[in-house]
């Protein structure tokens, strides 16, 4: 009967060892695999330890879809956090798709094969083990702004959903309508981030001006205060960022973007229209010139005047005519430094005044000059732009209209560091500093 026992004994010691085994192997993998909150949640001390770890920097990616009138593009941000100051931006990774979501107003689900496939330029770029922490956004400007509520609502809704079905982190404000002036103080962030004007208080920053498809944007940091008295309520904004409030004036034209203004130049509505003729002449194409143009899914019949006819002035009278009291001169624009985007920046590469690439500076009168030129010496077999007399007259004539003189000297960049000067940065600091104060 001993040995019996004796066995016994040796089997609940053996039993007992391996529950203790398998209890300790638990408690340890618990440990590794507990959920901690995403970097941009945590309480700062919790932030400011990881920083100071042996594990080196901390990493926070931004994902910002800009769904714009002429196309939607997608801005991967890596940020370095820095405690307490400013992060610096360690890459970006950019693409483009054509056309924009509004071109899809009618039929929403033909938009879904191209937002996958920059979803998945997202999950290339963020590593996996960020998915869950990285916040998507999406932001549309004129184009969503143009379209009626139901419309843009069914196409925003959609995106929403594919979002919702991607790894990122979403939220309920992630997709919607970017407001004019927003997106002005956003582009205005960029810029001043990129050139140091965000370093702290008292650095000295720049003003930015840009001209989109649908609508266009000035924004500035006002040094004389009769600018603040004297401006539209709305037009005076004061936000934090990077531990700094700023007060700017921003206005943001919804129609006047290059694309829209064309086509109230040329003498179009924006409506599709209802059995009438889309068929438009006008003295800002070349002569005898006729060609076809697509704008908001609607395809025009365009024509030049017959030859011999005045180019320039005609081309003038038309366009101050669409802009007449439309737009507020800003006097003080006039003495600070301004950095031009978009449209700004692809006409005057088209006359050769920068590097498609390095960018530049031009003068007002640079468009002025070349717009008389080309309006002047139009033809149909030289012109490979049809509408570059056209939108040349429109950018010297709106510059003048914003207060600036023809000596006055802008500053074009599409990239500062290689990374691309659009709102999307901006942006994409705005929404983390939110997820911060949430």
């Amino acid at each position: 009967m001993k040995k019996p026992k004796l066995a016994g004994v040796f089997l609940f010691v053996g039993c007992l060892l391996a529950y203790l085994m398998f209890v300790k192997h638990h408690y340890t993998t618990f440990k590794t695999t507990t959920y901690r909150l995403p970097p941009h949640l945590r309480p700062s001390s919790d932030r400011t330890r990881e920083d100071d770890s042996a594990n080196g920097p901390h990493f926070q990616y931004g994902i910002m879809f800009d769904a714009g009138s002429t196309g939607t593009r997608i801005h991967i941000f890596k940020f370095q956090m820095e405690n307490k100051d400013a992060p610096k931006l360690a890459h970006e990774t950019f693409k483009a798709i054509e056309p924009g979501l509004s071109a899809y107003a009618d039929d929403p689900q033909k938009c879904v094969t191209g937002i996958k496939e920059l979803l998945q330029v997202a999950q290339s770029s963020v590593p996996a083990s960020m998915w869950t922490s990285t916040p998507v956004v999406l932001r549309a400007t004129a184009g969503l702004r143009m379209l009626p509520g139901e419309k843009a609502d069914h196409l925003l809704e959609r995106v929403r959903t594919l979002f919702q079905e991607s790894p990122f982190l979403l939220k309920d404000n992630s997709v919607s309508i970017m407001d004019g002036t927003d997106e002005g103080i956003s582009a205005w962030i960029t810029i001043n981030f990129l050139t140091g004007g965000l370093q702290g208080a008292g650095s000295p920053t720049v003003g930015m001006l840009d001209l989109g498809g649908g609508s266009t944007q000035i924004t500035f940091s006002p040094r004389d205060e009769k600018t603040i008295q004297t401006s539209a309520f709305d037009d005076i904004r004061s936000f934090q960022m990077f531990n700094n409030t700023h007060t700017v004036y921003s206005h943001s034209y919804l129609g006047l973007g290059l694309m829209s203004a064309r086509l109230a130049i040329l003498g179009g509505v924006m409506a599709p229209p209802l059995g009438g003729s889309t068929e438009l002449v006008s003295p800002c194409l070349p002569p005898e010139y006729s060609g076809s143009w697509k704008h908001s899914d609607i395809i025009y019949t365009v024509k030049g005047q017959k030859a011999g006819e005045p180019g320039y002035e005609a081309c003038l009278t038309k366009v101050e005519k669409v802009l007449y009291r439309k737009v507020v001169k800003v006097s003080e624009a006039a003495d600070m430094d301004f950095y031009a985007f978009s449209f700004y920046y692809d006409r005057a590469a088209d006359l050769g005044v920068i590097d498609k690439q390095a960018g530049g500076s031009i003068r007002v009168s640079d468009y002025m000059d070349a717009a008389k030129r080309v309006c002047g010496g139009l033809s149909v077999g030289s012109l490979q732009n049809p509408f570059l007399c056209l939108d040349l007259v429109y950018i010297s004539v709106l510059l003048q209209e914003l207060g600036f003189p023809p000596h006055k000297q802008l500053k074009l960049a599409r990239t500062i560091n290689q990374v691309e000067t659009s709102w999307a940065l901006g942006a994409t600091f705005h929404y983390i500093e939110s997820l911060k104060r949430a």
